[in-house]
Parts: structure tokens; C-alpha cells; sequence
């Protein structure tokens, strides 16, 4: 029988421990020395005899059953081998866990890299003007709380984001939002969370106390300290907006920790010429209080001044790197670490994650405008040809499949020779809206950074299995 190995990435740690994480199951396994010499053996493209070469092994029964137990764990498999049959969509519909609210198209910022309102929006409005209704009614928000309960099946609990433009300039409909969805929520017997991104400009006292009281997951979207921030995220007039979030965001950190809230999390945009990521992480953990802080390349077109470039992109890995040797060091003492990136990277990892699309939009996870328009997600709301429906009269289903049936990894062939594919399955719908027209197809443009990405958390993930393999209890109960 001809046999050959799958499509796999083969990792080791500096003390020589090897690992090879499958493509097609998302496995990681150890390999021992013989395991690892069966491997390198049947690599070869074409595959290779299996029972000629135990004939030339020197400990033939070892060899047979080490490649025995490959060939079960799905290592290696027969070259004639039929691929297995396409993974299907989910039983359709599929439960709705979680809606976006835009509850305002308005922003106080007008930050230069902006997706929404700068030069890579999807919608008409021109800066921050946006387009239909400035506000989401309260009366819209709590449609949009009913249609997320009717359209949650049997989640026992459902989460609402909150969004916008600035989503505290819509304070009001927040408000009237949550504690519409706590009644109601209590009716259905479903247990409600609620999050929600701003740029920290309109964090008075009164919001900060309902907030933390209704225990808000709260991201702050900031770049840094003042040097940093007030590079691109500025007020409309032009000045900076670090001098003004500064004591608002110490505010929010004291009195969320006084109420034993959620983690606070920072993200930040990278953008060309941006400090090191060390350097920010440190800036945003220690000197501001943030928990956790998550980085996220620019979306940007081509030409933008802002956008990474491919050496801005190797640049990006090499400081990720560096950021990952402080997680290393705090894991294997037993600690949390804050790099939002990486945690997120290794509990997927760890959970054997094997993604059919590349995040929730669509299936799990809706947009809502603020005048009730359904979209794939928060950055298309609005955009009118991304649209599945609305609050009052629910999603086309037909619509939703086309697009999930379309957007399936296994429909993107530049995917199909990828060991990340897994992790990645193609990319983010919004970017290759923006690069490339068609919200379905592979981000071919950070390919490279991806593939990077996954390798270091590979390497990362082996480290600290072998030096704390406890740490990572931590993700088997979420």
C-alpha cells in the first residue's frame, strides 16, 4: 500500500521536543524519534511503498506499529485515499448567539485609518456623517433584543455588543437595550452578556457606574500613549484625543476593579511606523491598567500612507515574538499574560479548533443598523448588498445560506494547500471586501502574516506544554 503524510506543519522546541500539527483534524501531536523518522519518510509527494520500506527497517515491528498508530491518528493516510466529503453547513437556520449593535453611524473622532468612515468605507456618508438614521431608537433596540431571543434556539445564554461611530454618543438606547433584555431575557430563561467597543471620550461617571454595575466586557480601542494615539486618532478639528480619554479610562480601571468586573481589553491599531508592540503592550498594561490588549494590522487599501506593507508585516511577527517570550515566561510560572493575540491563538489550538469560516458573521453572529437592517457583522451594516434582513421581519434565509454555502473554506482553492487553514479559513469578509470586491474570497494579501502568526503560536503552544502543562487548563472549560 502506497502511503503519504497529510497536510501538516512540523514544530520543535529549543530542547528538541517535536511536535506536527495535522491540517485536516487540527491535531497536535508529540513525536517521538521513530514517529518523527516515519514522517520524513513518507513526505515524499508521491507517497512511498509502505510495506518495501518496513522491509528495509531495522526494527520492523516498532516501525509497523509506530506507522500503524500515524497512519489511525491521520498523519498519514493511503495516496489513493479519497478526500472525505465537504463539511456541510450547520442545520439552517442556525441559532443566532450574538448582535451588534450599531446603535449610532456618528463618531466625535475622525481617526485617519477608520474602516467605517475613512477611506475604505463600505457606505456612501462621507467622514463621520454616515448614512440613514444618525441614532438607533430605543424602540429599534429592544426589536433588535426580541428578535435575538426568538432567534436563539435553545442557547441557554445570548450576548449583545454594542457599536457604532462612537457607541456612547447613543448612551440612551444602551441603557434602554440592556435593561429591555434583562426583562425579557428573564422571561426566556436566558442569561444575557453584554460588551461593547468606544473610544473612551464619553466615559462619565454615569456610564462607567451602569457599566460596571451590568458588568459590561469593555474594549477601548486606543493606539498607545499620547505619541501614539494622537498619530491617527484624532478629534475633527485635528487635536489629539489622548489628553482627554487618559483619566477617563484610570476612572473606568478603578471602578471596575472596585466591582470585580470583567477583564478590560485595549485594541490597537497597527499601522505603519507605529511603536514596537512591547513597548505599547507595557504602556497599556501598566501604566493605564488594562487587562488584556489585542493588536489588529490596519485594514487599509492599497496606497494608504497607514497600511502595512509586506516589511511591515515581517517587521510585525518579529515584534510578536517578543511579546510572546514575556506569555512564555508568565505561563510557565503559572500566570495570566495579556497578549490578547496569542491567548486567543492558543486556546484554539488547544481546543482543536477547525474552523469552516473564518469567524461568526453570518452564522452565529449579525449586525444591526441603526434603523434595523441586518448585516453579516458590524462592518457591514448599512452597506446595503451585504444585508440578510431585519429585526422586524427576521433574516432571508436564503440570502444567509447562499453566502455561508459560498464562503466555506473548502470553496476557496487558494486555501486548500494551507496548514492554517484550520485557524484562518480564508481571512476576514470585510478586508477582501475592501481589497478585492467579494467579501467570499481568501485575504491572499496577509497570507504570509498568518502563516507567520500560527507558527509562533505553535512554538509558543509546545514550550509551555512542556514546561507547565497545567496553564492550559485554563481553556478547557470555555
Amino acid at each position: 500500500m502506497h502511503l503519504r503524510t497529510v497536510l501538516h506543519r512540523r514544530f520543535r522546541t529549543e530542547t528538541g521536543h517535536e511536535f506536527v500539527y495535522v491540517a485536516s483534524s487540527a491535531a497536535i501531536l508529540g513525536l517521538d524519534p521513530l514517529a518523527s523518522s516515519i514522517v520524513d519518510a513518507f513526505a515524499e509527494p508521491a507517497g512511498r511503498d509502505a510495506e518495501a520500506w518496513l522491509a528495509d527497517h531495522p526494527e520492523r515491528a516498532d516501525a509497523e506499529t509506530a506507522l500503524h498508530d500515524l497512519t489511525d491518528l491521520g498523519v498519514i493516510r493511503p495516496t489513493d485515499e479519497a478526500q472525505a466529503p465537504r463539511a456541510q453547513l450547520p442545520p439552517m437556520p442556525f441559532p443566532i448567539s450574538t448582535l451588534v449593535l450599531n446603535v449610532t453611524n456618528k463618531c466625535n473622532l475622525s481617526c485617519t485609518y477608520c474602516y467605517e468612515y475613512g477611506d475604505d468605507r463600505l457606505t456612501a456618508g462621507k467622514g463621520s456623517e454616515g448614512t440613514g438614521k444618525a441614532r438607533m431608537s430605543d424602540d429599534t433596540a429592544r426589536q433588535s433584543i426580541d428578535f435575538l431571543l426568538r432567534n436563539a434556539g435553545d442557547r441557554p445564554q445570548v450576548s449583545i455588543t454594542f457599536f457604532g461611530g462612537e457607541t456612547l454618543l447613543n448612551f440612551p438606547a444602551i441603557r434602554a437595550a440592556v435593561l429591555y433584555a434583562e426583562e425579557r431575557g428573564a422571561v426566556h430563561r436566558k442569561r444575557v452578556h453584554y460588551s461593547l467597543t468606544t473610544n473612551a471620550t464619553l466615559l462619565t461617571d454615569e456610564v462607567v457606574d451602569f457599566l460596571t454595575t451590568h458588568r459590561f466586557g469593555i474594549t477601548v480601542s486606543i493606539d498607545g500613549d499620547a505619541s501614539q494615539q494622537d498619530r491617527h486618532r484624532t478629534f475633527r478639528g485635528g487635536s489629539g484625543s489622548f489628553a482627554t480619554i487618559a483619566p477617563r479610562i484610570q476612572h473606568l480601571v478603578a471602578q471596575n476593579k472596585a466591582k470585580k468586573g470583567r477583564a478590560l481589553g485595549a485594541r490597537v491599531t497597527l499601522t505603519a511606523g507605529a511603536a514596537p508592540v512591547r513597548e505599547t503592550y507595557d504602556f497599556l498594561t501598566k501604566e493605564l491598567g488594562f487587562d488584556e490588549v489585542g493588536f489588529a494590522p490596519v485594514t487599509a487599501g492599497l496606497g494608504r500612507t497607514y497600511a502595512l506593507g509586506e516589511q511591515g508585516y515581517e517587521k510585525l511577527l518579529r515584534e510578536f515574538g517578543e511579546l510572546a517570550e514575556d506569555y512564555v515566561a508568565a505561563a510557565v510560572s503559572g500566570q495570566s499574560h495579556g497578549f490578547a493575540n496569542l491567548g486567543d491563538l492558543l486556546r484554539e489550538l488547544h481546543q482543536g479548533i477547525n474552523k469552516a469560516h473564518p469567524c461568526g458573521a453570518g452564522l452565529g453572529l449579525l449586525g444591526v443598523s441603526t434603523e434595523g437592517e441586518l448585516g453579516l457583522c458590524h462592518r457591514f451594516v448599512e452597506s446595503k448588498s451585504h444585508a440578510v434582513g431585519d429585526v422586524t421581519n427576521g433574516i432571508d434565509e436564503g440570502v444567509r445560506t447562499a453566502f455561508l454555502t459560498k464562503a466555506h473554506v473548502d470553496q476557496k482553492t487558494d486555501c486548500t494547500q494551507c496548514f492554517a487553514r484550520p485557524l484562518c479559513a480564508g481571512g476576514c469578509y470585510h478586508e477582501a471586501h475592501v481589497r478585492y470586491g467579494d467579501a467570499t474570497r481568501a485575504n491572499l494579501h496577509y497570507c504570509e502574516w498568518i502563516r507567520g502568526f500560527v507558527d509562533l503560536g505553535l512554538s509558543t503552544y509546545a514550550r509551555i506544554l512542556t514546561q507547565n502543562p497545567k496553564f492550559f487548563a485554563r481553556f478547557e472549560s470555555s
